[in-house]
């Protein structure tokens, strides 16, 4: 009865916010199969490992800018915003496999995450808008698909790797898959921006924390997305197919997990969520650079992906309640957007940690960081959240 109930919750959460959901699969396509991608695009540019970390910030770059953009884009474009920046992105995706060199790579990262995080902040702006028009929890739901379709992408962008198929052939079939799912997102924002002039002075303080939260939440999912396929073929001797379940496991935990978030949502405080996150997400970055084997490695990424499963979109549905509504979409762009400088940030950590003491050791890292969430989840709970 109790599992058949959380199971409605969550089917219930999903149909509720099944149009901005539309664009957590197209995200979750692209970046799976990029991840699974790792070891050939960095080959393909001869780049090390601290360049390639390097490179790699482009994204973050991107990202970044799209906080900028992204509030008055939303005012501009209105209910054809969301579609045309899903449609900007799908279109990013060649360009990247086409690159020959590092300067390309970058150039093409930079589309990617600006067009990427502009996305992403929209999508968010829409369900948290929702969110507040229904009185109940979707983030953790949509989030959830997000992670689904990651962890799909990256399986069949490994066996596509097996068959040899190429960088280009594979980011060719998501094009196409990111252009079919825009035409669907096509959705309107909620109010308009008239009364941005009486709502008072935005609130930095609480959206601050909210936003640190999902920059150490995403920063501990970046490590594995960009770099556990690595570790498992390189460190591990896996093959391709094997690394790919690297990236996989994290996204079939993480959607497990906050799939699993939604339908407890109402029965536990997300500050002890939160807490509880951290902890699963150290010991899995532990466990996952101490591994012996692939299999163990898998364990790691697991447990490290379930940890921090709900912790970001527990940190955006609170930056959305915690301002007025003429503020949300701001609120969600910074929010977002410090929570994107964890994939920013994580990029250059491994690298250069990787460079200088492998793998494991920059994989050993990601446990210390995690733990950062317990101090800001106290600042939660003192600014009563």
């Amino acid at each position: 009865m109790g599992k058949s109930a959380s199971a409605m919750s969550v089917i219930s959460a999903i149909r509720a916010a099944r149009r901005p959901g539309l664009g957590f699969v197209l995200i979750g396509l692209f970046w799976g199969a990029f991840a699974a991608q790792v070891p050939t695009l960095k080959s393909g540019i001869g780049a090390s490992d601290a360049l390639f970390g390097v490179l790699l910030l482009g994204t973050g770059i991107g990202l970044v800018s799209a906080m900028l953009l992204a509030p008055a884009f939303d005012r501009i474009a209105g209910g054809r915003a969301l579609q045309a920046s899903a449609v900007v992105f799908g279109l990013s995706f060649v360009p990247l496999a086409l690159a020959q060199t590092p300067a390309q790579f970058f150039a093409a990262l930079l589309a990617v995450g600006l067009a990427s995080g502009l996305t992403d902040i929209l999508i968010n702006a829409r369900t948290s808008e929702l969110e507040a028009a229904s009185g109940r929890p979707l983030m953790n739901a949509v989030h959830g698909v997000f992670s689904a379709s990651y962890a799909v992408s990256a399986v069949l962008t490994g066996f596509a790797r097996e068959a040899g198929w190429s960088p280009l052939d594979i980011f060719s079939c998501v094009t196409v898959a990111a252009l079919a799912l825009s035409l669907g997102l096509a959705i309107p924002p909620a109010g308009s921006a008239e009364g941005d002039r009486g709502a008072g002075r935005f609130p930095w303080a609480p959206v601050a924390v909210c936003g640190a939260i999902v920059f150490v939440a995403f920063l501990s999912e970046a490590t594995v997305e960009s770099w556990s396929a690595l570790h498992v073929e390189r460190t591990l001797g896996g093959s391709a197919a094997e690394g790919a379940f690297g990236p996989a496991t994290l996204g079939l935990t993480m959607a497990f997990g906050r799939f699993a978030g939604q339908a407890v949502s109402d029965r536990f405080s997300e500050i002890g969520v939160i807490l509880t996150g951290a902890s699963l997400a150290a010991a899995g970055a532990l466990t996952a650079a101490a591994a012996p084997t692939p299999a163990v490695a898998y364990l790691g990424f697991g447990t490290l992906g379930l940890g921090v499963s709900v912790v970001g979109p527990i940190g955006l549905a609170i930056a959305g309640r915690a301002v007025p509504p003429v503020h949300r979409t701001r609120a969600i762009s910074v929010a977002a957007v410090m929570g994107f400088s964890g994939f920013f940030a994580a990029p250059g950590l491994m690298g250069v940690v990787s460079e200088f003491h492998g793998l494991r050791a920059a994989f050993a890292s990601v446990a210390l960081l995690a733990l950062a969430l317990w101090p800001l989840a106290a600042a939660v709970r003192r600014q009563g959240s």
